[in-house]
């Protein structure tokens, strides 16, 4: 066994930590409505997806007499606090954490930076799209190819 493969459980979990630190405050109920807490992170996503495309913002966040907006509540939430771990598949979910951890920027701006590049990549289908399909395809989010996704991001 090498020195690499020695310390590889260490270094995976010591990666692991570093990863989660920058989320904790996320899962802190006391902390949901603060600057850092949860609430704060879904609306700095709303505010990034209506600094790239307006129109998509208004079509999903605006409620237009009979259609129903598609709060981002409702999908983030779930991005966000499961680190879209729910969205792909094992070995793509390491590459989107890989890209998370090497941001200097930090993994929250670039989580929310895959998010919003995530809706703009299903764009059409979500302009086309009523309340209940918008959510069917925001909450079972299509195969893509993961390094488009992460090259795409905003």
């Amino acid at each position: 066994m090498n020195i690499v493969q020695s310390h590889a459980e260490a270094d995976a979990f010591f990666c692991f930590v570093e990863l989660l630190s920058g989320f904790r405050d996320f899962y802190c109920q006391q902390l949901d409505n603060s600057v850092v807490g949860i609430w704060s992170a879904i609306t700095r996503l709303s505010q990034l997806v209506r600094k790239h495309d307006e129109e998509l913002w208004r079509h999903l966040e605006i409620t237009h007499q009979s259609k129903i907006s598609v709060n981002p509540q409702f999908y983030a939430f779930r991005w966000i606090t499961l680190l879209l771990t729910q969205e792909f598949s094992f070995f793509d979910s390491l590459h989107i954490w890989d890209a998370l951890l090497s941001d200097p920027e930090g993994p929250l701006e670039s989580l929310l930076g895959i998010c919003c590049a995530m809706l703009v990549l299903v764009r059409k289908r979500l302009i086309a799209g009523d309340f209940t399909s918008n959510m069917k395809l925001l909450q079972h989010y299509p195969t893509t190819n993961i390094s488009h996704l992460l090259f795409s991001c905003i």
